[in-house]
């Protein structure tokens, strides 16, 4: 994905080539400083491009796993009830605590000795039920005071009957009755309170049920917390004895509560009392759960630290103006700081796990849970330790409550101020400094780094519209981490709140909003329901359409809209009535390639399966609209198209002769155009799609194979040519020695299926069927291997079936008519050309019955090639599938900033590459010197000999490591010329043609080395880790059939013709010809076909060579003529010269650029006739006669000097002026031998020193004598 963060900010940002975020990033500005003195090597070398080094080509083309971690809850729960049980017995003291004297009194605020027993019990309740409300105002609420033991089994088997499945909330206030027991009870009272009766938490436990949450407001309160558990292992052991007697009688056994997972909070440890601080109230545990903005104040006024704020006192405190639901107050804001604080303590601390427990599925429990951080921090401050169950680790001292502590600080101290005018207030900034310490740790955080703390309270400011901006910016930033950030920041729970913002008109939002859902989308797609439900896609909708927002905010929409529609019928129908189809047509033009591809791909997943939305898309004629992408100079839109056409041939439910018509156009313009692409990865998209095809016309190719088998039985066919590993004998298997795959296919109206007459000429099943068979070999062998598949499942249905020839051959030629057709009905194939228009009303969409289906094992087959589908419609299983889509959806989830990495001069990559280019200049300038002393210098001194399994083919240098790549027929290897040492060894594809490898080149050699080899039959491989760096072998990055649809030229009787390259790194082209009438340019940044030049001749061309600008082009030919070629002229006008001054074939054709002169030819012939030419002259200017009978010639590309090897077993070196350096006509060594004849020569292109290859299976390494 080459979205920059930088351009997901604003409108008016992603536009501005100033905007802060791109003006002030770090990587960019180190960049422009080091501009001045990063030309440490040739600045050619940093300007160089490089080709097949795009993620297509290094990452595999799968399904990343995300990891998306359990975030949502498994179930929401609510607490629906709160039983609120206060034992107090107002003026009573228990006889097991002596209280001191003053102690505390404060119960909810409330001093019940300032009114009767009865009136305070009774506003102690109502003040508690009111501060229980303030976190749950829904919950149903029972007070029980000083209740009986009967009056709390009433209250709680009522309140679980009614919470059903929902949790209850049991609070014990025991300060007016003695301490629980050892024994696991609690106290309550009789009814005229004359005694305190013990209540088991065994009985409790039974009453309440599960899920229940119990709070514990008493002393000791520890001790109910173990016996809770010990009695809750009491039930689950009498459970499983009672469901043992049970199933000896067969009565069900209703299921046990879990009570283990009931949550429970108290006040303190089995072994210790509450505090009896006069300044404190007497519950401080229920304050600090149920009101702790008031007691976390009046506990930090008690500190030593609080009297650096004068004037501060306990009676000011509770004059702090505001309200706690209200953030722009004073004490709104307050309480909007501490639930970002303990919220952020609770995330930092906890497991995740336990996290989403307690702090995201009740919100009741959420809301006591982040109290209760407050209460361990103020009751370990007098000596108390909460206790609660699950247990928790301590956070009393987590360094975040300093920030609270700061917090408080800075409000107290302008109380005095605000209470005389509360327009003084200046709100607190501890919002904004937590953004800035989390944008402190995306800007300078380390790649391993532990989670930011800040992240839960980028949530909170979310909500406010003064902090959103920048916090939405920043959470941008974080998910663009990759997906375990994307995974935090759902944990945390920001999932709710991104989508309510959907809500928001607010345009500067958007590009926010849609980066962070491509980003969520990009790691869970199951979000699509969230937003399909809340109609927040109707945002992304609104978003795309919108053609003034910037084309990487529409692709990012695009996205999401492709993520909401996967699989998701709801989405489609929703998306569909947006006018989803609409929009995406309308932008197929769009110059940014990733919305192209988007918009593609987008419309594959909303019309698949769904044949509403694939007649929207016949309606405004989508298939001709995509028919233009696929020529699209970017693969990944290509293959994009080719996949959005292939879910349009099989989203049909309805088969109609309409239907057919078009699913055949798109299936024939489909093979013409993309059966031949240069990237693998559109021809893997072509056989997924061909395969929708195969599928729902399935009898009409099994009929198709079978009676061309039934044909190739009885007739030679003289037009194919042999060799061919498949022993069933179906489909063409050409070798493309002749470089002609469509003429065998026009071959065939004339060959194999001559006995038919309907198939003569070939119905649109035959092009599609002996396509898919081309595919069979194709060079990749992953699309090999994928047509296979295809092809194969037609080929075992024919196997399967034991009809005889004449049968089938009969019902085709009597069910299918074709209309009259020209001479030429096969060139729709080979010319690229659009099928002819099938007339609804010949036989040709005549629908078909099949025979009735036989119980026995022999299985039918159709009686005629039909039109129409042969089964009933519904979801075919796919033969092959690729995983492009889930791959491109994968790039979402990535760090975008990586693709910046090698820009990054203190990264790793931009080092090395520095390295390269400045080994690369070094070698440049140490070669120069033996470049000029060439001309004088014998090449004769042997510094590498080595014995290969084969005769080398071909021989080339590598211009800056001492590696020599050596083809060997069909496989290459690569030797340490320096040291003798064979790095690798890989056979050229395993290909099954049994093709030879005729040229290799390496490409990128300045920078990030890769190995061509180009084959016989017209394939072309790429291969990286040639030299075996990364792993043992070499890794095919890539391979296609460089010369297909052609014609072959006539061969001359002297030469093997050969598959011929040229690589020329500065355009990135690829010039390949051989025994054809052409030169094929290809482009390797478009992996496209850049043009076909006529060479004009009647022969095969033997060498070519391209000068420094890519420009003119060299051939040499079988019939000795030379000709000049200049791709910048017209394909028609490009030949601006022919020389035929050699008597011989052209063994070589060299463009050369002598210092001080004008551009030379120099070429030299098998009958010893060397010639130089000054390109603007209709003649040579030079002749070398040397003795006939060259079987190889090579020239230095800088240095004056070239080689040739003789049938005399000797190579022989000259200069350029004719004089003779030296012969070489033995192996050094003590018993040196002769050489060989020659099969290969080659120079350095920088040095001098000279390769050759012999014919027995040997090659050696020269260089001059020093």
């Amino acid at each position: 994905m080459s979205v920059s963060y930088a351009r997901m900010k604003s409108c008016h940002e992603a536009s501005s080539p100033t905007s802060p975020a791109s003006s002030t990033s770090p990587a960019s500005s180190s960049a422009s400083q080091y501009n001045v003195v990063r030309r440490a090597g040739d600045e050619e070398d940093w300007q160089m491009q490089l080709a097949f080094c795009k993620p297509r080509h290094n990452a595999t083309i799968e399904y990343v796993n995300c990891i998306s971690q359990t975030w949502r809850m498994k179930e929401r729960m609510k607490t629906v009830s709160v039983a609120l049980v206060l034992c107090l017995n107002v003026g009573v003291d228990p006889p097991d605590i002596v209280k001191t004297q003053p102690c505390a009194r404060l119960e909810c605020w409330i001093d019940p000795l300032s009114v009767s027993p009865q009136k305070a019990l009774e506003t102690i309740g109502s003040n508690l039920q009111k501060q229980y409300e303030r976190w749950q105002p829904r919950a149903r609420y029972k007070q029980s005071l000083d209740p009986t033991v009967e009056e709390v089994k009433k209250l709680c088997t009522s309140l679980r009957r009614n919470a059903k499945e929902e949790r209850v909330l049991f609070h014990y206030n025991g300060h007016g009755v003695p301490k629980p027991t050892t024994n696991g009870e609690i106290w309550v009272f009789n009814r005229t309170y004359t005694q305190y009766i013990p209540l088991s938490v065994y009985d409790l436990q039974t009453w309440m049920g599960a899920p229940s949450i119990y709070v514990y407001d008493c002393s000791n309160a520890g001790i109910i917390v173990e016996s809770f558990q010990q009695f809750a292992d009491q039930h689950e052991k009498e459970y499983e004895m009672e469901k043992q007697q049970n199933r000896t009688t067969g009565v069900a056994c209703p299921a046990i509560p879990c009570y283990k997972n009931c949550i429970q909070l108290a006040a303190c440890a089995a072994n210790q009392i509450l505090p009896m601080n006069p300044n404190l109230p007497a519950d401080i545990f229920t304050s600090c759960l149920t009101t702790p903005i008031k007691i976390a104040i009046r506990w930090f006024a008690m500190q030593p630290t609080s009297k650096l704020v004068p004037n501060i006192s306990l009676d000011l405190i509770d004059k702090i103006p505001g309200q706690l639901t209200d953030r722009r107050t004073m004490l709104g804001e307050l309480n909007w700081i501490f639930t970002a604080i303990t919220d952020t303590i609770a995330w930092n601390t906890l497991p995740r796990d336990l996290f989403q427990r307690l702090f995201r599925q009740d919100l009741l429990v959420a809301s006591l849970f982040r109290n209760f951080l407050l209460a361990e921090r103020i009751l370990r401050s007098y000596d108390c330790t909460p206790v609660s169950s699950p247990k928790l680790p301590p956070t009393y001292q987590h360094r975040m409550w300093q920030a609270w502590d700061m917090a408080l600080d800075l409000c107290l101290a302008q109380l005095p101020t605000v209470l005389e005018n509360e327009d003084r207030y200046v709100h607190s900034s501890f919002f904004e400094d937590q953004l800035t310490a989390f944008q402190v740790w995306l800007n300078l955080g380390s790649k391993n780094r532990s989670p930011p703390e800040q992240l839960p309270i980028v949530l909170q400011v979310l909500l406010s519209q003064v902090h959103r901006l920048r916090a939405l910016e920043l959470l941008g930033r974080f998910l663009d981490l990759g997906p375990w950030a994307v995974n935090l920041a759902l944990s945390v729970g920001i999932f709710p709140y991104v989508l309510k913002l959907l809500q928001s008109n607010a345009r500067e939002l958007r590009p926010l909003l849609v980066f962070i859902w491509a980003k969520i989308l990009a790691v869970d797609n199951t979000c699509q329901a969230d937003l399909v439900r809340d109609g927040g896609h109707k945002y992304f909708l609104s978003v795309l359409q919108d053609t003034s927002i910037p084309s990487e905010h529409r692709t990012l929409a695009a996205f999401v809209l492709a993520s909401i529609v996967n699989d998701y019928r709801p989405g489609q129908v929703a998306a569909n009535q947006g006018n989803l189809v609409s929009i995406c047509l309308e932008q197929l033009g769009d110059t940014n390639y990733l919305l192209r591809q988007w918009l593609c791909l987008c419309l594959a997943r909303l019309w698949h399966n769904f044949d509403k939305a694939r007649w929207c898309g016949v309606r405004d004629i989508a298939h001709e609209k995509l028919f233009i992408l696929l020529k699209d100079p970017v693969p990944e839109v290509r293959a994009a198209s080719v996949y959005a056409l292939g879910t349009f041939i099989n989203s049909v439910t309805t088969r109609s002769e309409h239907a057919n018509n078009i699913d055949q156009i798109i299936a024939m313009t489909l093979i013409n155009t993309i059966s031949h692409d240069m990237c693998p990865l559109v021809r893997k998209e072509l056989v997924v799609a061909l395969q929708w095809m195969v599928l729902h016309f399935e009898n009409s190719f099994v009929t198709l194979a079978m009676a061309e088998e039934n044909s190739r039985k009885d007739l030679i066919v003289e037009t194919l040519s042999p060799v061919s590993d498949t022993t069933d004998g179906f489909g063409p298997q050409d070798r493309i020695k002749r470089v002609s795959s469509s003429s065998s296919i026009s071959s065939l109206g004339h060959g194999s299926l001559g006995n038919v007459p309907s198939l003569t000429y070939g119905s649109i099943y035959m092009k599609l069927w002996h396509g898919l068979c081309n595919l069979d070999n194709d060079p990749h062998p992953v699309v090999g291997a994928m047509s296979q598949k295809v092809t194969n499942h037609i080929r075992n249905k024919v196997k399967a079936s034991s009809i005889p020839k004449e049968v089938v051959e009969t019902k085709i030629s009597s069910s299918l008519s074709l209309p009259p057709s020209p001479s030429n009905r096969t060139g729709y194939l080979s010319k690229g050309e659009s099928p002819p228009a099938v007339n609804p009303g010949t036989d040709l969409l005549r629908s078909s019955r099949m025979l009735p289906h036989s119980s026995r094992s022999r299985k039918p087959v159709p009686n005629t090639i039909s039109e129409e589908t042969d089964e009933v419609p519904g979801a075919k299983t796919p033969l092959t599938t690729s995983q492009f889509v889930e791959w491109s959806c994968a790039q979402f989830a990535q760090p975008v900033s990586l693709e910046d990495e090698i820009e990054d001069v203190e990264s790793r990559p931009y080092l090395e590459r520095e390295w390269r280019f400045i080994r690369n200049a070094k070698q440049r300038q140490d070669a120069k010197e033996e470049q000029l002393r060439a001309p004088q210098n014998k090449i004769e001194s042997q510094i590498c000999h080595s014995r290969c399994s084969q005769s080398p083919q071909v021989l080339v240098f590598h211009p800056f490591e001492p590696h020599l790549a050596v083809a060997l027929k069909d496989s290459f290897g690569i030797w340490d010329y320096q040291t003798g040492t064979k790095l690798t060894y890989c056979t050229s594809n395993g290909n099954r043609t049994k093709s030879r490898i005729t040229a290799l080149e390496f490409i990128n050699s300045h920078d990030l080395t890769l190995l061509m080899a180009g084959s016989d039959d017209g394939s072309v491989q790429v291969w990286k880790n040639y030299n075996g760096t990364i792993s043992r072998d070499p890794i095919l990055l890539t391979a296609w059939q460089a010369l297909a649809d052609v014609q072959p030229a006539t061969k001359t009787s002297s030469v093997t013709a050969r598959l011929i390259t040229k690589w020329e790194q500065k355009s990135l082209t690829l010039a390949v010809t051989g025994d054809v009438r052409i030169v094929r340019l290809w482009d390797a940044e478009t992996e496209l076909k850049k043009q076909d030049i006529p060479t004009g001749a009647d022969c095969c061309t033997t060498c070519i060579d391209v000068d420094g600008t890519g420009s003119l082009m060299a051939l040499g030919c079988g019939d000795g003529s030379v000709r000049l070629l200049d791709r910048r002229l017209p394909p028609a006008e490009a030949r601006v010269m022919i020389w035929r001054e050699h008597t011989g074939c052209v063994l070589g054709a060299f463009l050369r650029q002598p210092k001080g002169a004008e551009p030379q030819l120099f070429t030299g012939s098998s009958a010893g006739d060397i010639k130089i030419f000054d390109l603007r002259k209709n003649s040579s200017i030079s002749t070398i006669q040397i003795q006939p009978g060259i079987v190889a010639l090579t020239a230095h590309e800088i240095a004056d000097v070239f080689a040739c090897g003789t049938t005399s077993h000797c190579i022989s070196v000259y200069n350029t002026m004719g004089q003779h350096l030296n012969t070489i006509k033995f192996h050094e060594g003590f018993m040196g031998t002769r050489l060989s004849p020659v099969s290969c020569l080659n120079f350095h292109p920088y040095r001098v020193s000279l390769a050759a290859g012999f014919v027995d299976s040997t090659f050696t390494v020269y260089e001059p004598r020093r």
